[in-house]
């Protein structure tokens, strides 16, 4: 048999490959995202590299060779594919980043990207429970932390961060002991682009606090440090488990279809506007960085002032 010798792979192949790590060693030590951030963006730029695999005919192809219009094209090979306007929007974004990097680098001229239209999606009106509804997942939950498990006091503490501080899944699951100021009642979180913001604890939640406090203590770690939400190991709690506590005390609560950690956040927030809340500050609570992603809750609270006035008025 005539043995072939592994080919070696083209320069073009080679230069891609490592600009593209260059990107994440950028994205990961210098913007400090999270790793399912980066999993996302890894996965994105994939596409774009499969797509220009397939619209060029060849491996060989190199980032220069792309220009405004081969974006375009795999803006529509995203639709053909039946990609949500959203996800094409994300993808989009993801691009963006990159060229944008690529150019600031000096590795591009100029930034094929910059002039790119983002798809426009209709805008979601964030999933929240109502009040009631809330009213009966507490009940539930202190229900089940008075028999003094670590499950049950753990599910009202994971509740009442998530509510009542309006905390993102990742950032309830990153949370340490230290970060907690029970006197000063409030809590330092590391948020998006590992950004610090300091929100207020609820008294029912520092109650759940201490209520926690010595069934986590019973798992063998330090009282003063270490991971907040701990498995009966001692070990951080996964975001997976997490999830699945708030699922199931929801469901069984009768919170409605749909609902999770997330629609806890969209709860705190739409509450907040309700409650004639100024929108810059629910802005800081949150941790976001542009206005324009908070104003959605004013939407929110619109819709269902209208929603009232129309089942309530005679004359709608």
């Amino acid at each position: 048999m005539t043995r072939t010798e592994p080919t070696e792979p083209s320069t073009e192949a080679t230069e891609a490959t490592a600009t593209s790590k260059a990107f994440f060693r950028h994205l990961a030590d210098e913007r400090q995202l999270a790793p399912h951030t980066l999993t996302a963006y890894r996965r994105d730029l994939r596409d774009l590299g499969d797509f220009l695999t397939g619209y060029y005919g060849t491996p060989e192809w190199r980032w220069s060779d792309v220009d405004r219009l081969t974006l375009r094209a795999f803006m529509g090979w995203g639709e053909r594919k039946g990609l949500a306007r959203r996800t094409l929007a994300r993808k989009l974004s993801a691009v963006r980043t990159f060229f944008r990097f690529l150019h600031a680098e000096e590795l591009l001229d100029q930034n094929p990207a910059r002039t790119v239209r983002s798809p426009r999606g209709e805008r979601r009106l964030p999933e929240h429970v109502g009040r009631q509804e809330l009213d009966r997942v507490f009940a539930l939950a202190e229900t089940e932390a008075a028999a003094n498990t670590l499950p049950g006091t753990r599910s009202l503490l994971i509740l009442e961060l998530l509510y009542g501080s309006g905390l993102r899944l990742a950032e309830l699951h990153g949370l340490d002991v230290e970060a907690m100021d029970v006197v000063g009642e409030q809590v330092k979180v590391l948020g998006k682009g590992r950004k610090e913001r300091i929100v207020p604890l609820t008294r029912s939640a520092v109650r759940a606090l201490r209520r926690y406090e010595p069934r986590r203590e019973e798992t063998g770690v330090s009282s003063r440090r270490g991971p907040l939400l701990v498995n009966p190991r001692g070990e951080r709690l996964s975001r997976r488990t997490i999830q699945k506590t708030v699922r199931k005390v929801l469901e069984e609560a009768g919170a409605g279809a749909g609902v999770s950690t997330h629609s806890l956040r969209h709860s705190f927030a739409t509450h907040l506007v309700d409650g004639g809340a100024d929108l810059m500050a629910v802005k800081e609570l949150l941790g976001h960085v542009s206005l324009n992603t908070t104003q959605i809750y004013t939407h929110t609270s619109k819709e269902r002032l209208q929603r009232v006035y129309r089942s309530a008025h005679p004359r709608s």
